[in-house]
């Protein structure tokens, strides 16, 4: 019903002259900190889940949101941490250093994304000032490092965007929400950065979206996604991919399937948390097969539904409508000799009797 009502281009067929994205994930190693600090989040999800803690002091979406910033760092629970040098934090700065460099000569630019820990400007630690104060220390000119939060009226952010596509601003930091829909900086744009995921979908297709842009003049871009190993990110992406594969089922240039199964939007279960807290390789095939379960019972209650129907069918529909078929019948029979009765001339016209008068004139008959 859907596909009747809807026009759906996607990019295998609109062929637009966007660059050719190489896609890298970058998999880093959890500290020890990390790793005990997820184990922590584990004993908290066992209490959580026996009811021995009140919801308003920890809840699963407390533990989910806690699991993120334990992904992205660790001292995002508690800034006197030390600075992990493998952190994906590090990576990233690693990876934007060695572009930046590389792309001194035609002044390519770089965009990163974080949702999480942006900017308040109010003494606390965050990833963003961390990633500048060390670009600035690896000898990155401060002119050319920007948040996209110091921009915070349309005609700050329409000069930030104008020094992006000139080259004077290489690098932009920015979140899905400020830097997703409308960021027109594509021009120079040579490398996209994603330090953590977005909820939904279409988080990603928007900041991809940027880099991935007809009007940038680089011929090939890359993509960098950078996930911590043992840690939520792998629950995070598994989410998200089982998000698209309900969203492709409709959105597709090919023919779809019939009916489609719906993905529910949740926090961690205990089951999941004690299976990523344990670093369980086995938790991508066993949130896999929990999609096909899921998928199996829409299924077998989809052929429920349609045996009691035709039961149902079988029982009053079928009969009424084959009585009302054989009246049908009947009727017809019955019109059929009428039509015999009164044969019809060239005009096929049989003559009309209006107030006891009979009008053999289709015309007069008619005024």
């Amino acid at each position: 019903m859907f596909k009747e009502a809807a026009d759906i281009k996607t990019s295998d067929q609109l062929n637009l002259p966007v660059p050719q994205a190489k896609f890298e994930t970058v998999v880093v190693k959890p500290s020890e900190i990390q790793q005990d600090m997820v184990q922590a989040l584990s004993e908290r999800a066992a209490e959580v889940h026996s009811g021995s803690v009140d919801p308003s002091v920890d809840n699963m979406l407390k533990i989910t949101s806690d699991g993120r910033k334990i992904g992205l760092d660790q001292r995002l629970m508690n800034p006197l941490l030390p600075d992990d040098p493998a952190s994906k934090l590090n990576a990233c700065v690693r990876n934007v250093l060695q572009i930046w460099e590389d792309g001194r000569e035609q002044k390519l630019t770089q965009l990163l994304f974080c949702d999480l820990s942006t900017p308040k400007n109010d003494g606390q630690f965050n990833v963003y000032d961390d990633i500048k104060t060390k670009l600035l220390a690896a000898g990155v000119p401060e002119s050319e490092v920007a948040f996209i939060h110091s921009a915070d009226t349309e005609a700050k952010k329409a000069a930030l965007f104008s020094k992006v596509r000139s080259g004077d601003v290489r690098i932009l930091l920015g979140s899905t929400a400020k830097m997703g829909a409308g960021t027109n900086v594509q021009d120079r744009l040579v490398a996209g950065h994603h330090l953590d995921v977005g909820w939904k979908p279409s988080d990603m297709t928007q900041r991809n979206g940027r880099i991935i842009w007809q009007e940038n003049r680089n011929k090939e871009v890359k993509v960098f996604n950078y996930v911590t190993e043992r840690t939520f990110d792998a629950y995070l992406w598994q989410t998200l991919e089982n998000k698209q594969r309900f969203i492709s089922q409709i959105m597709t240039s090919k023919s779809p399937v019939r009916s489609c199964d719906d993905v529910d939007e949740q926090a961690l279960s205990y089951a999941e948390v004690k299976a990523l807290c344990a670093g369980n390789p086995l938790i991508k095939e066993k949130m896999d097969l929990d999609v096909q379960v899921a998928k199996l019972k829409v299924l077998k209650a989809d052929h429920q539904s349609q045996k009691y129907r035709l039961e149902d069918k079988l029982l009053t529909q079928f009969p009424a409508d084959i009585q009302q078929r054989r009246a049908h019948i009947s009727a017809l029979k019955t019109d059929a000799e009428t039509a015999a009765a009164h044969p019809q001339d060239k005009e096929n016209f049989c003559g009309m009797t209006i107030k006891g008068m009979m009008f053999d004139d289709k015309k007069t008959a008619g005024e």
